[in-house]
C-alpha cells in the first residue's frame, strides 16, 4: 500500500496492526552518463514494489534529496548534496511526526554508500534521528529517569522486541552485508548497481551512453545485464523478507 493513496482509517488500521511503515531513503546523485540521477532512490522503490506484492507494507513517500557528498564528483547538474546536519533535522521532523502519531514499526531503507552495510554520513544521520526520537519520546511519555524506574525492570528481556522503544524506528540497508556477497558484488554506477537498476526501472538505463563515461567507477557498467539485475533483486528481496517484520 502506498501511503499517499491510503485513507485515514486504513492508516489507523495499519498502525494498530503494526504493519511496517517503510521509508525509501535516497539521493539525487550523478550516476555517470548511462543511469538516471535518481538511481539510489529508485532501486529502493523498485525492490519495495516487488516486495509489496507478497508482504503487507505501508510504503511512505521517498526522501529523494540526501547526503550525496561530493566524493563521486564536484558540483554539477543532477547531483544534489544536503548537509548531514540539515538532513538529520529534516528526517527527525518526519520520523517524530510518525512516532507521535502512534506508529511503532518504521523502517528507513537507504542504498547510498551502504557498502558492507556500514555507517556513512547519511546512514549515521538516520540512526541519530531514530535514537534521539526514542529517547525524547520516552522522556515525554514516561518522564525523566524512565529507564531506571521499576516499570522498566524487564528492559533487557524486551530488548529488540516490538515493545522496545529503540526498535520503533529501524535503519536497514537495501541490500544487507550477506546479501551483497550473494549478489556477487557492489558498486556505484558500475556493473552491479546498473544491473539492479535495469531490473527495477529498465527505461532509466541506457547502456549505449556508456561510451561517454570516463570515470573508473563506471567502466564496468557496459557489462551490466538484466539477468544479473534479476539475480541481485532476488537476493535483495530475500534479505528484505527477513529484515522487515
Amino acid at each position: 500500500m502506498q501511503m499517499v493513496d491510503m485513507f485515514y482509517d486504513q492508516l489507523e488500521d495499519a498502525k494498530a496492526r503494526r504493519v511496517p511503515f517503510v521509508i525509501p531513503i535516497g539521493t539525487i546523485e550523478y550516476h555517470a552518463h548511462h543511469a538516471s540521477c535518481g538511481t539510489d532512490t529508485m532501486v529502493v522503490t523498485g525492490c519495495l514494489r516487488e516486495l509489496e506484492k507478497e508482504k503487507e507494507l505501508v510504503i511512505c513517500p521517498p526522501i529523494w534529496y540526501g547526503v550525496a557528498s561530493y566524493a563521486v564528483c564536484p558540483p554539477r547538474v543532477g547531483h544534489v548534496q544536503v548537509d548531514e546536519d540539515a538532513y538529520f533535522q529534516y528526517l527527525y521532523c518526519v520520523l517524530k511526526s510518525m512516532v507521535d502519531g502512534g506508529v511503532r514499526n518504521i523502517y528507513c531503507i537507504p542504498h547510498h554508500q551502504t557498502e558492507g552495510a556500514g555507517l556513512m554520513p547519511m546512514t549515521i544521520a538516520c540512526h541519530k534521528a531514530a535514537k534521539r526520537i526514542a529517547m525524547e519520546h520516552m522522556e515525554e511519555t514516561r518522564g525523566k529517569g524512565w529507564w531506571g524506574s521499576d516499570d522498566y525492570a524487564d528492559y533487557y528481556e524486551n530488548l529488540g522486541s516490538a515493545d522496545d522503544p529503540f526498535s520503533y524506528i529501524k535503519v536497514i540497508p537495501l541490500i544487507g552485508a550477506e546479501a551483497q556477497i550473494q549478489c556477487g558484488g557492489f558498486d556505484h554506477a558500475g556493473k552491479y548497481e546498473t544491473s539492479l537498476m535495469m531490473a527495477c526501472y529498465p527505461d532509466h538505463v541506457d547502456l549505449n551512453r556508456c561510451r561517454d563515461n570516463t570515470e573508473w567507477f563506471s567502466a564496468s557498467a557496459k557489462e551490466a545485464s538484466m539477468e544479473l539485475g534479476k539475480h541481485m533483486q532476488a537476493c535483495t528481496l530475500a534479505w528484505l523478507r527477513e529484515a522487515i517484520q
